[in-house]
């Protein structure tokens, strides 16, 4: 079983989020968070295989979460999940620490996807990104949206 944190700081979306990672059978949501303070302090005290982080966030972005989060879940897998496919935030969630990269239009054909793929220790990110996030895997196998 796949154990997910959800993080985003708008409710609707982390309720759709969970219902729809619920209706999977082998990933779990152990956690859900409305900011990035609460998401450092849930990881501490139980790392999960996957994280789905909002990239923007009141009180502590995503991508500063990541960082912190990382420093004592380092098996921990991060997907970004962001509205911007701009180079700069895809550029920074990456140096962050992130492992993937979801548009939130996409989210419904890329969440679950994501999940698989990053708990396998590999990377995902939206055809809108893929590009992008290429450059910071050289030497890795590139077919469509993993990487």
């Amino acid at each position: 079983m796949i154990t997910v944190h959800l993080v985003d700081d708008h409710a609707v979306i982390r309720q759709s989020l969970q219902y729809l990672i619920e209706k999977s059978d082998d990933i779990q949501v152990v956690a859900t968070a409305s900011n990035g303070i609460e998401a450092v302090a849930q990881a501490s005290s139980g790392c999960p295989d996957v994280i789905v982080m909002d990239i923007s966030m009141p009180e502590m972005d995503g991508i500063e979460a990541t960082r912190q989060i990382l420093l004592n879940c380092p098996t921990t897998r991060v997907l970004m999940l962001s509205t911007y496919d701009t180079p700069d935030y895809i550029r920074r969630a990456l140096e962050g620490g992130a492992n993937g990269y979801v548009i939130k239009d996409t989210i419904s054909n890329d969440l679950l996807a994501g999940i698989r793929t990053l708990s396998l220790g590999k990377h995902y990110f939206s055809q809108k990104v893929a590009e992008i996030a290429e450059a910071y895997f050289p030497g890795e196998s590139k077919a469509g949206l993993i990487v």
